[in-house]
């Protein structure tokens, strides 16, 4: 740990998680007291936001963790404003991801603040191959595929997509939205990100559910009806 800053303040400290979290070694608490207000970002993934929490640098923030540690987090940290449900929280130079996956989520999305959003897609296309995702499972992130096209109307309507995916996505509602007529829109779209409406819809809704299914408590039931599927037949259908 002492080398880790021999070159002085971090920009960008991350903690993991893992065993130990839960009962960690003083130690580690007390370097991350010291050296943590120093970053410019500080950075957990996992559970690792009970060792920032432990150290008293989340207090009065909004931070989120796995959802298995959510109420342990909250009841031994009550200054820490807890979100049980986003993948990942940015508040201020704080942030926090969920499980491992949703790690590589704020990943990415790290890498594009850093870098540009060409570098971030990049690297989200070299992740693609070495984590060998099942083929029925979403590529990209969400989070960062919002940000694929061009224009700002039709970004700004994507992240509203992957922030309502059991809203009416359909490409009527969706051009109706966007101020276009149907047929304009589609094409605007499809030339804007590469990909028709429809597909981008079905890969959020999916990819969605997916993050449910893996990071939170949620039954299959919610989940299905958070993901715009409705049902757990027409999710299942999604899946296969």
């Amino acid at each position: 740990l002492a080398d880790a800053v021999a070159g002085g303040a971090p920009h960008t400290l991350v903690v993991p998680g893992g065993g130990g979290t839960r009962t960690p070694d003083p130690a580690l608490i007390d370097w991350l007291r010291t050296h943590g207000p120093r970053a410019e970002r500080l950075v957990s993934v996992c559970t690792g936001a009970l060792l920032l929490a432990g150290a008293g640098l989340l207090d009065g923030h909004r931070a989120t963790t796995h959802w298995n540690a959510c109420d342990h987090l909250a009841r031994c940290h009550p200054g820490v404003d807890v979100d049980p449900d986003p993948i990942f929280v940015r508040d201020g130079r704080l942030s926090t991801s969920a499980g491992v996956t949703a790690g590589i989520d704020l990943a990415l999305a790290l890498v594009e603040e850093d870098h540009g959003r060409d570098v971030a897609l990049t690297v989200a296309r070299h992740l693609v191959v070495f984590l060998r995702r099942p083929g029925n499972q979403a590529q990209f992130s969400a989070q960062l595929s919002a940000q694929t096209a061009r224009r700002e109307p039709l970004r700004d309507l994507q992240h509203w997509i992957t922030e309502h995916p059991d809203a009416d996505l359909s490409v009527p509602a969706l051009a109706a939205r966007a101020r276009l007529s149907p047929r304009h829109f589609a094409r605007a779209f499809h030339a804007e990100t590469g990909t028709p409406p429809g597909r981008y819809v079905d890969r959020v809704r999916l990819e969605h559910a997916r993050r449910l299914l893996e990071d939170t408590s949620r039954g299959v039931e919610e989940v299905a009806r958070a993901s715009g599927y409705g049902t757990p037949e027409a999710m299942r259908r999604a899946f296969l």
